[in-house]
C-alpha cells in the first residue's frame, strides 16, 4: 500500500463512518479500485483507523464525556445489545459479510428507508434520552450487523422512531459509536488480524502477544499513523457537516446517495469486477 492509498482509504473512512451511508461499502469500492482490497495490511489498515475516527467525537464533545455517570451508564445500556448478539453470532456477521451482494441490497433497501424517514417520524421533538430510550437505540443499532444497513442510519432511525428528534439522535449515534467501535475494532485486530486468543491477553502472554505484532511490517506502522491522523481530522469534519445538513434538509440527500451507491456496487459486480470485503 502506497501512502497515498492509505490517504485515500482514511479519507473515505473519515467522511463515510459517522454517515448513515455505510462505511463497509465505500471501503469495497475504494480498496478494489485501487487495487489493494487483497493485500494483508489493507485489513489491518481498514480496522485500526477506526480508532482515529473514534477519537474525532471524543474530541468534538469532549464536555458530554465529563459529564458524569448518568451519560455514562446509559451508553452502557445501550451498547450491552451489540456486546452480546455480536458475540454470539460472530460467525454469521462474518458470513454475510463475504458476500458484497448483501452490502449492495442493504445500501438500495437502506437508502429507500432514507427517504421516507422523515415523513414517519416527522413528530419526533424529544431531546432527552432516558435508559429505556437508551437501550431500546442499542438495539436498533444491531440492525447495522447486517453489512451495508449503518451503524448510525441504525441507530439515528432507532431513536427517532421512539420519539427522539434528528440531532438528538444524531449526537447519540456519535457516542454510542465510542464503546461500540472500540470493541468491534479491537475484537477484529486482536482475533482475526493478530491471530490471538482471549485467553492469550487475559494470561498476559507477551511471547505469543509480541509474535503476534510481525504480520505488519514496520514500514506499515508509518500508514497507520497516518491514516489514523487523516481519519481523526475529515471525521471532526464529517460529524460538523451532518449534524449541519441532517438539521436543514433531514434525510433524503443520504438516502439517494446509499441508492446510487448500491446501485454502483451491483454494476461493477455485474461487470465483472472482483469485490471482496
Amino acid at each position: 500500500m502506497e501512502v497515498w492509498q492509505a490517504i485515500v482509504l482514511a479519507i473515505v473512512e473519515g467522511l463515510t463512518e459517522f454517515l448513515p451511508v455505510s462505511s463497509t461499502g465505500h471501503m469495497i469500492i475504494f480498496s478494489s479500485l485501487m487495487g489493494i482490497n487483497e493485500l494483508p495490511i489493507t485489513k489491518i489498515f481498514e480496522v485500526n483507523i477506526q480508532f482515529g475516527a473514534i477519537l474525532s467525537v471524543v474530541v468534538l464533545y469532549w464536555r458530554r464525556f465529563l459529564q458524569g455517570f448518568t451519560f455514562y451508564k446509559k451508553l452502557l445500556l445501550a451498547f450491552i445489545p451489540a456486546a452480546v448478539i455480536g458475540f454470539a453470532l460472530s460467525d454469521v456477521i462474518d458470513a454475510m459479510l463475504e458476500s458484497v451482494v448483501v452490502v449492495a441490497m442493504m445500501l438500495v433497501v437502506g437508502g429507500v428507508v432514507l427517504l421516507y424517514v422523515d415523513k414517519w417520524f416527522r413528530n419526533a421533538t424529544e431531546d432527552h434520552i432516558s435508559y429505556r430510550t437508551a437501550f431500546l437505540i442499542g438495539l436498533a443499532q444491531c440492525v447495522a450487523m447486517i453489512p451495508g444497513v449503518s451503524r448510525s442510519a441504525a441507530s439515528i432511525i432507532g431513536g427517532m422512531s421512539l420519539g427522539i428528534n434528528r440531532k438528538a439522535a444524531a449526537e447519540f449515534s456519535f457516542f454510542l459509536a465510542v464503546p461500540t467501535m472500540l470493541a468491534a475494532a479491537s475484537y477484529k485486530l486482536v482475533t482475526d488480524l493478530l491471530k490471538l486468543e482471549v485467553s492469550d491477553l487475559l494470561k498476559f502472554d507477551l511471547v505469543k502477544i509480541q509474535n503476534s505484532f510481525e504480520v505488519i511490517h514496520p514500514n506499515d506502522l508509518k500508514l497507520l499513523l497516518i491514516g489514523n491522523f487523516v481519519a481523526f481530522i475529515v471525521a471532526m469534519l464529517a460529524i460538523r457537516f451532518f449534524i449541519s445538513v441532517l438539521t436543514k434538509y433531514g434525510f433524503k440527500l443520504f438516502g439517494y446517495y446509499r441508492i446510487a451507491l448500491g446501485v454502483a456496487l451491483l454494476a461493477l459486480l455485474a461487470m465483472g469486477i472482483d469485490l471482496k470485503v
